[in-house]
């Protein structure tokens, strides 16, 4: 037991966590692993400036090409993933994930050729996968044999993505994933219901791979999205494999799926996170930890994330929203979102006080394929004439106007697709000191666009607009600003394919008529 606390620093005012071994010990700081403390946390201003990351959800599930999940949902009888895996590779009493391993080779990874294309892009922040549920490192892990430096590429990945953002000036960030491991991959243990193989324990079972697949007795087919009755053993080394990967490669962001887990063991690792950043840049805390828990980003703490999913109305505090191009981890053949659901998205979230994290997933090869980069083409081009209405703005008192402003209702997680396409009639707003964005989210036309909310008659602004620019568009606009509105006739020709920005300024946008 001495040597998972070897070369640990101290915690301030830290307890042990357990009686059987030494106390665990955090970076020294003003945070401490207590809520009351890390209630003092404030969002840090990279983060509310930035507006747009990007992330690799890339590691050996990706390896198959076969969709996200497949280290669990190929030890589940019946799944699509388990069809594939048997007739792919063999029975998973013969063939497990663990054998997956070796065959993600990553022979066309270049982390500095991506990052460079995102930062092209527009994002300000670049995310690796750290560790999945598949409890499979994407670093030169400390505490366990099962890391990519060891096994499959034989890369640091984590590594790698570090040393490209930070030549490309972009902030980085890690994910993990890693506290729903303990039950997740359970179903390693199972064996067939039916067949000629039916009540053959899966490879998950052979006591030579706990280390893997974990010391678990019950196997959750029906996967319950708790942490109930996860051993403390598997709680300490949560604890010692994040804290590894925070310590080693200081990240700027941690984006933990789902709540900040375990008690104590969670809050003692958001704490090492603030310590060590305020530790790097002088005392200010520059690190963000992202948590989809509500409850726990609703005073101080972190900044809460939203899976695939829009908050109602401006949100009082910074927020990100992660989404997907396609499935999180590489589906051959799979369909995408086109460049405008992407895009509309991107304005969406940012009116709404959000930041918008985008995962394009790699493939086995670890390079984008054709689609991703005409999509992400299109990201680009869009940026190059937008990105001014998006980086460092602020919400205005409204996100918009228009049928899109009806909500999908109910919890906001994965109800991207239950929201009605935006058109021409849906505008949003960001707003950039005095200046106001007003996106159209369609091409009216010829016949123009009128903004509303700008009427000089119970209008949201006060003041007279003294210009409107479109941006992209060289030349001179012709609008009015009347009792019904801004209206703005548009050039013949459009300035690109989405979001039409209007640069208004002139009015009191904090003043009401």
């Amino acid at each position: 037991m001495k040597l998972l606390a070897a070369g640990l620093p101290a915690l301030k005012g830290a307890r042990a966590f357990g009686s059987e071994e030494p106390e665990l010990k955090i970076q020294p700081g003003r945070f401490e692993a207590t809520r009351e403390s890390l209630r003092a946390y404030q969002v840090p201003e990279w983060f509310r400036d930035a507006k747009f990351g990007i992330w690799a959800h890339w590691g050996p599930q990706s390896a198959a090409e076969y969709g996200d999940w497949y280290a669990r949902n190929m030890y589940i009888q019946g799944q699509w993933q388990y069809e594939h895996h048997v007739k792919t590779y063999g029975h998973p009493s013969k063939f497990g994930f663990k054998d997956i391993i070796p065959t993600w080779k990553a022979a066309r990874f270049d982390a500095d050729y991506l990052v460079g294309l995102y930062k092209k892009a527009g994002a300000r922040y670049f995310v690796s996968l750290g560790v999945h549920h598949d409890n499979f490192d994407l670093w030169d892990s400390k505490y366990t044999r099962w890391n990519s430096v060891a096994m499959g590429p034989r890369r640091d990945i984590v590594g790698e993505f570090r040393r490209a953002a930070v030549k490309h000036g972009l902030r980085f960030g890690v994910s993990e994933h890693l506290s729903m491991s303990y039950k997740w991959f359970s179903v390693s243990h199972g064996s067939d219901k039916e067949g000629p193989l039916a009540g053959v324990p899966y490879d998950g079972a052979d006591p030579k791979y706990a280390d893997f697949y974990h010391d678990i007795k019950d196997v959750y087919v029906d996967l319950p999205w708790n942490l109930d009755d996860t051993s403390e053993a598997f709680k300490r080394r949560w604890f010692l494999r994040v804290k590894d990967l925070v310590d080693k490669y200081q990240p700027d962001l941690l984006y933990t799926d789902g709540e900040i887990p375990f008690g104590r063991w969670g809050l003692a690792q958001t704490a090492n996170l603030y310590n060590l950043s305020a530790r790097r840049h002088g005392g200010r805390v520059e690190a963000v930890q992202l948590s989809k828990k509500r409850e726990d980003c609703e005073v101080g703490t972190c900044v809460m994330d939203v899976e695939r999913g829009v908050v109602e109305g401006v949100w009082p505090a910074p927020w990100q929203s992660h989404t997907c191009v396609g499935n999180w981890h590489y589906l051959k053949g799979g369909g995408y979102k086109s460049p405008k659901a992407v895009i509309d998205m991107l304005v969406d979230v940012v009116s709404r006080n959000g930041n918008l994290l985008l995962n394009f997933p790699l493939p086995n090869d670890g390079m984008l394929d054709a689609e991703e980069l005409k999509i992400l083409s299109a990201v680009t081009d869009w940026m190059s004439t937008n990105g001014e209405a998006i980086h460092s703005t602020r919400p205005w008192k409204v996100y918009g106007a228009g049928p899109g402003t009806e909500g999908a209702g109910g919890d906001a997680k994965f109800n991207e697709n239950k929201r009605r396409e935006l058109t021409a009639e849906d505008v949003r707003f960001t707003r950039k000191g005095s200046t106001l964005y007003a996106f159209l989210m369609g091409w009216p036309g010829a016949g123009g666009v009128n903004v509303a909310p700008l009427a000089t008659k119970g209008g949201l602004a006060a003041g007279n607009v003294a210009n409107v620019e479109l941006l992209g568009f060289r030349g001179k606009l012709k609008w009015t600003h009347d009792e019904k509105g801004l209206k703005v006739r548009l050039p013949e020709e459009r300035p690109g394919s989405h979001a039409f920005a209007l640069k208004v300024s002139g009015l009191d946008l904090d003043a009401v008529r």
